[in-house]
């Protein structure tokens, strides 16, 4: 296991960390290939009932890594691509619980929300700041979005790219639950034994039920959509986005 990814299990509980607290656990291609890896291995053990996913350090996960997104100037990594790692921990056949200690952004967020369940620590925020660095949310990710939030918070979260706190992501359907940040990992672990103690040849059908009534959004094509995307990606706006967020200043965007 890549030390990008910490494992461990207990009594059912597989708890899966992000290991990168200095970067804010930000995604670069060996945790996105440790990521999935840890989940595949998960799929084959019968002593695991309920995975849990948090980050190390200040915050759960601050999205991509900008600094190896500027490297490959904007080129997706096909090694590391982020919308296939997040459907596959949405595919785990484990129930899923995001524990967020801290904030939750871009890449992070959508890792919270390809989790089966969310509780947040009161002083989490969860946003989608793609905007404000030149991005397009991939399509699958934006599906995401409106499938759990619906389309009026998706629009407002998209178009001011400005994350909210815990709270108003609890009054929209973002997270389940909302508890002070001593009382997180207690209540994380008390959610993950109720599920844990359930039967579960339960769980796996019931979770393979609910993938099921949500995977026609699969056969949406949005081609035309990937190219906008992969434009703005690779856009001297985007190249600007990430310069300007690296160096903690007001992009000057010009529509190129």
């Amino acid at each position: 296991m890549a030390d990008e990814i910490l494992l461990s299990v207990d009594a059912g509980v597989a708890t899966v960390t992000m290991n990168r607290p200095d970067q804010r656990n930000a995604m670069n291609t060996p945790l996105l290939q440790a990521l999935r890896a840890t989940f595949d291995a998960l799929d084959g053990r019968r002593d695991v009932r309920v995975v849990v996913i948090k980050g190390a350090g200040p915050a759960f996960c601050a999205g991509m890594d900008l600094k190896e997104m500027q490297q490959r100037h904007g080129q997706a990594d096909p090694e590391g691509n982020v919308v296939e790692v997040l459907q596959r921990v949405e595919r785990s056949k484990h129930p899923t619980i995001a524990a967020l200690h801290g904030d939750a952004i871009a890449g992070g967020c959508e890792l919270a929300l390809h989790c089966d369940l969310r509780v947040a620590a009161e002083p989490a925020r969860l946003g989608m700041p793609l905007a404000r660095i030149g991005l397009v949310i991939p399509f699958p990710l934006g599906q995401k979005l409106v499938e759990i939030i619906g389309p009026a918070h998706t629009r407002h979260l998209l178009f001011t790219g400005q994350p909210i706190d815990a709270r108003r992501a609890y009054e929209i359907g973002m997270v389940h639950q909302v508890v002070s940040a001593d009382e997180l990992s207690t209540a994380v672990q008390a959610l993950a034994r109720r599920i844990a103690d359930n039967a579960p040849l339960s769980l796996a059908g019931i979770k393979a039920s609910i993938l099921r009534a949500t995977s026609a959004r699969e056969q949406i094509v949005h081609d035309d959509l990937d190219a906008a995307a992969t434009r703005a990606r690779t856009s001297a706006d985007a190249q600007e986005g990430r310069r300007a967020m690296l160096e903690k200043r007001k992009p000057a965007f010009r529509g190129e």
